[in-house]
C-alpha cells in the first residue's frame, strides 16, 4: 500500500449483521503515490469518479502527495445497494472508515460539487481525519439530491427503454454545458463519465431514487462554524477565482487545483505554527460540546 502505482480497493463499509443480510455497500478506492508524502483525498460528485481526477492525480503524486481517490456509494464504480442509507452524512461516514483503513489521517480532502457536503461533514464528525479542505465548485449541500433531478426520476421506466444511449447524452450535453471550453468533452471522457452508470443502469437508478428519499439526521448549515481547518473554495469562471473553466475545474484546470492544495497545505503549516491548529488536525467541535 506504500508502494507507488496504482491499487484498486473494494472496501465494505458496513460490518455484518447478525439479524439481517447485508447489502453490498463496497467503495471503489484508488491510491497512488508513495506512502512518504502527505495524503490528498478526492471526492467526486454525484455525477464523477475516479476517472475524472485522472489528470489532477499524477499532478499531486509528482508534487509530491499520495493520493487517495473515493467514490462514494451509487457514485462511479461503487456499488450501489437500492436499500442503503444514501444520506450525506452516511457517506462521510464511510469515507471515514476508508480512511481508518488507510491510515493516512489526518488528511487533505479535495472534493467537487456534491462531494464537498460530503468533505464539510466528515470534518464535523470526524475532524482527526481533516487538515482542510479544497472545495470544487461546492457548497454545503442539504440534499443529495436536487428538487429538479428528484422530478426527473420520473421518468425512470423512459430511461429503462431508451438505455445506455439516453444516459451518455444527457451527460455529455451536460458536461459540454458546464465548461468553460467544452473542447475536453471527448467520446472517451464521455464514456468514462457515464460507463459506471450505465453498466447497471436499473441499479443507478434505484440508487438515485434511494438518494432522493434519504434524509439527513440534521441539517449541516448551523454546524459549519464547528469547521476550524481552512476551507478554500475554487469556483470555476468567477472573479478571484479560475478563469477559463466551468463547473469541472480539475478537468480544465487540473494546474490550479494543484496551486489550492498548496496554498492550503501552507495555511494549515502556518496555522499550526502559530498555535492556531494543533499539529496534524483539524481541531473542530460541535457547538455547545
Amino acid at each position: 500500500m506504500t508502494a507507488p502505482g496504482l491499487m484498486l480497493l473494494a472496501l465494505l463499509a458496513q460490518g455484518p449483521s447478525p439479524t439481517r443480510p447485508v447489502a453490498d455497500e463496497s467503495l471503489h478506492v484508488v491510491a497512488t503515490g508513495s506512502g512518504g508524502g502527505p495524503a490528498v483525498v478526492l471526492l467526486p460528485g454525484l455525477f464523477g469518479s475516479a476517472y475524472g481526477f485522472r489528470v489532477v492525480g499524477p499532478l499531486l503524486n509528482a508534487a509530491g502527495y499520495r493520493v487517495i481517490i473515493v467514490e462514494p456509494l451509487g457514485v462511479g464504480t461503487s456499488a450501489r445497494p437500492p436499500a442503503a442509507d444514501y444520506s450525506l452524512t452516511a457517506q462521510a461516514g464511510r469515507v471515514a472508515q476508508v480512511l481508518d483503513t488507510f491510515h493516512v489521517a489526518p488528511a487533505l480532502v479535495v472534493a467537487h460539487s456534491l462531494g464537498s457536503a460530503i468533505a464539510f461533514r466528515l470534518a464535523v464528525a470526524r475532524p482527526d481525519l481533516v487538515r482542510g479542505i479544497v472545495s470544487l465548485e461546492g457548497g454545503p449541500t442539504e440534499q443529495a439530491v436536487t428538487p429538479s433531478f428528484r422530478r426527473a426520476l420520473r421518468l425512470a421506466p423512459l430511461i429503462r427503454i431508451l438505455g445506455a444511449g439516453l444516459v451518455r447524452g444527457k451527460i455529455k450535453g451536460m458536461l459540454i454545458q458546464s465548461s468553460g471550453d467544452p473542447s475536453w468533452v471527448t467520446e472517451e471522457v464521455v464514456h468514462g463519465y457515464t460507463d459506471g452508470a450505465t453498466q447497471s443502469l436499473g441499479a443507478t437508478i434505484h440508487a438515485y431514487q434511494a438518494m432522493s428519499r434519504a434524509r439527513e439526521p440534521e441539517r449541516l448549515a448551523p454546524l459549519l462554524p464547528a469547521i476550524r481547518c481552512p476551507v478554500r473554495l475554487v469556483v470555476g469562471g468567477a472573479p478571484h477565482s479560475v478563469w477559463g473553466a466551468g463547473h469541472y475545474v480539475h478537468e480544465e484546470q487540473p494546474g490550479a487545483v494543484l496551486e489550492a492544495v498548496r496554498r492550503t497545505e501552507a495555511a494549515i503549516v502556518r496555522e499550526e505554527r502559530e498555535g492556531i491548529l494543533p499539529p496534524g488536525a483539524c481541531d473542530a467541535h460541535r457547538p455547545g460540546s
